[in-house]
């Protein structure tokens, strides 16, 4: 079938969530497909930003620790995300940054799995794990004195065994959009005594997540890709209640102590998930959060996370047709895998150099990004490299578009790819301004 922008349009006219769209600040001609990088902002983030500065801070001063209830926020905003990635009331925490979280957990991981035996001497991941999860890891295997393994996607469950402590994997991989099965690579690992780390970036708020029916160990994830909290929102941090009151976590700071205004010298965590904060919690940051995760409560009432889900397989169904049926001929190759169980709410591209392309340029997969973005079709780009080994496949350069189901459309995806097919079809994309580099691609 031959797909037509009458079509595209048929499909907003049908979609229950478009109403969630108008809890959006889109600026008017772009075409935001990087939601999975920033996410948009919430109209209502402006107003509660104003007032916590104007008013709580402001005027109440620090009254408001109790009577705005900032001293339980990052609590209340973790019960309130929990739902969205499978955790219960009381497991989930909104505080500091993904990789101060991941520092936290995979230390907790590793400590237990110490417990078990001196033999536990290695931490697997994925080869294409998003960088700071590969630093963190990294880090503390040196300092512990610790192997750290990556493998291929397919080599996982092989590398799993006796001497593995952690499996630390991103649930959907940042490069290509494709999902693990978590319940299967969780159960694979457990089979071995093996403790299960995810990483939720890319993942929270745009595709199901059940941690608790996967059995997973512990997960973090960050704020302000698909939960839209705002550019360095704070992150969360999820342990199994088995693990939550097991030990500590290295940051032990005064947040997370049993009794914080006891001001004792020593040490006392608190129960449960609350010894994951460390520090004093970032109000502002955490109150723009709040504003989007109440956009995912008014989802609820269309369907949550199930409806969100069908929305995002559409939008990307929709763009890979396209894609191909629009762009025939000008070496765009697909990278995301097409069944849905494997895919996350992203669509990734690779180009083939094509004969009369300025060798200079390559395949011109970062210009072709650049020259979107000055359309106002905003996605992004992500460089590929060579094998590390004589096993490993090499990677591509990445052309990168991200589905938000909250606020993307269906016409917004005719119109994306019709600005790639000219861009593609003029050589737009080899106008100089479009090969310079910027230090944020």
């Amino acid at each position: 079938m031959t797909l037509t922008l009458d079509h595209c349009r048929a499909l907003d006219a049908q979609d229950p969530l478009a109403p969630l769209r108008g809890h959006f600040q889109l600026p008017p001609g772009v075409i935001y497909l990087d939601g999975n990088s920033l996410g948009v902002l919430p109209k209502a983030t402006a107003a509660r930003v104003a007032d916590v500065v104007t008013r709580e801070w402001g005027t109440d001063l620090i009254k408001s620790w109790n009577s705005a209830g900032w001293f339980d926020l990052p609590q209340r905003l973790g019960d309130q995300l929990a739902p969205l990635v499978g955790a219960g009331p009381g497991e989930l925490v909104c505080t500091d940054s993904t990789s101060i979280n991941l520092f936290k957990v995979l230390s907790a991981a590793l400590n237990i799995a110490r417990s078990q035996g001196p033999a536990r001497r290695r931490i697997v991941s994925e080869r294409s794990n998003f960088p700071t999860d590969l630093y963190i890891a990294e880090g503390l295997a040196r300092e512990r004195g610790l192997t750290l393994d990556l493998v291929e996607p397919e080599g996982i469950t092989a590398a799993l065994g006796p001497d593995v402590a952690v499996l630390m994997l991103t649930h959907v991989n940042y490069r290509t959009g494709a999902m693990h099965d978590m319940a299967a690579l969780t159960a694979a690992a457990h089979a071995h005594g093996v403790l299960c780390v995810w990483d939720l970036a890319h993942s929270a708020g745009a595709v199901p997540v059940d941690l608790r029916g996967a059995d997973a160990d512990f997960a973090i994830g960050c704020g302000y890709k698909y939960l839209n909290g705002g550019p360095g929102a704070p992150a969360f941090v999820w342990a199994h209640p088995r693990h939550a009151s097991a030990g500590w976590q290295p940051l032990s700071g005064w947040w997370g102590h049993a009794a914080p205004f006891a001001f004792t010298p020593d040490y006392q965590p608190a129960p449960g998930i609350t010894r994951y904060l460390c520090g004093t919690q970032p109000i502002i940051s955490l109150s723009a959060l709040q504003c989007g995760l109440d956009v995912f409560s008014a989802a609820e009432a269309l369907g949550g996370m199930a409806a969100l889900r069908t929305k995002s397989l559409a939008l990307t169904d929709l763009f890979i047709a396209l894609v191909e049926q629009r762009c025939a001929g000008h070496g765009l190759g697909l990278v995301t895998p097409r069944a849905h169980a494997q895919r996350g709410s992203q669509v990734c591209l690779m180009r083939e150099a094509q004969a009369g392309d300025p060798r200079e340029l390559g395949t011109g997969a970062y210009a072709i990004v650049q020259a979107l973005i000055a359309r106002g079709v905003i996605g992004d780009f992500r460089k590929g490299d060579a094998p590390d080994s004589a096993s490993a496949a090499p990677m591509p350069d990445i052309l990168r578009f991200g589905f938000t189901p909250l606020y993307v459309g269906f016409e917004d995806v005719w119109h994306a790819v019709e600005h790639l097919r000219q861009v593609l079809a003029s050589g737009e994309w080899q106008r100089p301004e479009f090969n310079r580099s910027h230090a944020v691609t």
